[in-house]
């Protein structure tokens, strides 16, 4: 029987191959030191696990609405205006099964078949596979490597705007490279959204993981609230990566729309979830300070340790959980062309297993230098320190 011809056009989340690759290394024997997938291997606030608990035991587990619950809706439009100061009410939240079911459905509410869709890349790559699926045209913009880190090439994005440019994904906090926007750099990227008329999703999922200095949103300049769509996510900030809950947040029309889709596609997101949000978004905030402390430590060690590696220079990123070296000189010494090359040596060889730049996105013809990504999310600082030391053996020799 033939399958849709749609199908060649849906990508995947290509950092799970990697996970792959590593059980199988790790099953013959061999200690893993495991950089490759941003999952988080801190437990999850004991708050939220007994007030799920008391959820289920007080029967929130049959249906509830396809919007969320109201408590949860109200929460999260609170919560997540007085962060960005701007006003939200719970008829501009729709609650989700995750962050990632926010990227289909918006790009379903605003763009048609053929429109084009600017997006980042390297980038978390369901944006492109999403764009594909869906009908549209892919429009890739990237990055410039700075010695503070990656700025966005601005004069690439307006070369980029054409007749046809709808929508523009926006990651700031931004996975793979950690990028983060000053507030010149963000205004002007909202002048191009308001000038050429574009819906806007911001990919907020690691807003609350910024380790100095207040997150700043493109949603709070004028003009950005009525065309901007929020991806929220508590996977990050909660450490709820398998429990599934998120939400799209913005102008009421396209929230009505997204609601819409979640009748067709889910009925509703896991009833007693939600009202463990709701106590974990008001009440205590010790567990989340404690996982970012936590990572704040991991990010440190894995700074320090691949700037002792020869060839490697990178600095600390204000945010997410992710660096993003640049290996180029690492590729000359040992000789090859293909970045995964580096990565299948690294695991055979030093025991370290990491996504490259491959894995964010089809890289651009223009692009020279190499990079490959490390997660220390799901990686204790004592194994860090160790699985650099093992991988710098293998990039010096």
């Amino acid at each position: 029987m033939k399958l849709a011809s749609q199908l060649d056009k849906l990508g995947t989340e290509t950092a799970f191959a990697v996970s792959a690759a590593a059980a199988e290394w790790a099953g013959k024997g061999n200690k893993v030191y495991p950089f490759h997938l941003g999952d988080i291997n801190i437990p999850t606030p004991e708050n939220i696990v007994e007030a799920t608990f008391k959820a289920i035991a007080d029967g929130y587990t049959g249906y509830c609405a396809g919007a969320g619950i109201a408590p949860l809706r109200a929460v999260i439009a609170e919560d997540v205006g007085s962060k960005r100061g701007v006003q939200y009410t719970p008829a501009n939240v729709s609650i989700q099964p995750g962050g990632k079911p926010v990227i289909g459905k918006f790009l379903a509410a605003v763009m048609d078949p053929g429109d084009e869709v600017l997006y980042p890349n390297p980038g978390y790559p369901i944006y492109e596979s999403q764009i594909e699926y869906l009908g549209g045209m892919a429009v890739p913009y990237g990055y410039v490597e700075t010695p503070s880190g990656f700025d966005l090439d601005m004069d690439a994005i307006r070369r980029s705007m054409t007749p046809r440019t709808r929508v523009l994904i926006y990651n700031n906090y931004q996975n793979p490279t950690g990028a983060h926007s000053s507030r010149q750099e963000m205004e002007e990227l909202a002048q191009l959204a308001i000038e050429h008329d574009l819906w806007v999703m911001t990919d907020d999922a690691y807003y609350e993981m910024r380790y100095s200095g207040e997150p700043l949103s493109i949603v709070n300049i004028p003009g950005m609230w009525e065309r901007t769509v929020i991806l929220y996510t508590c996977s990050k900030r909660f450490a709820m990566t398998g429990w599934r809950c998120g939400a799209a947040i913005g102008p009421q029309p396209v929230i009505d729309v997204i609601n819409k889709f979640n009748t067709n596609a889910e009925s509703c997101t896991t009833h007693f979830i939600q009202w463990a949000m709701v106590d974990a978004i008001n009440g205590d905030t010790s567990g989340p300070d404690a996982i970012l402390a936590e990572l704040r430590r991991r990010r440190d060690a894995a700074v320090a340790g691949l700037n002792a590696i020869d060839g490697i220079s990178i600095a600390a990123p204000e945010s997410t959980f992710y660096l993003f070296p640049n290996v180029t000189k690492i590729m000359e010494r040992k000789g090859f062309t293909d970045v995964n090359d580096l990565m299948r040596g690294a695991l055979t060889q030093a025991n370290v297993s990491f996504c490259t730049r491959k894995h964010f996105g089809r890289p651009v013809t223009s692009e020279k230098d190499h990079y490959i990504r490390l997660a220390y999310s799901g990686i204790s600082v004592p194994m860090i320190e160790e699985g650099l030391a093992r991988l710098k053996e293998y990039f010096e020799n």
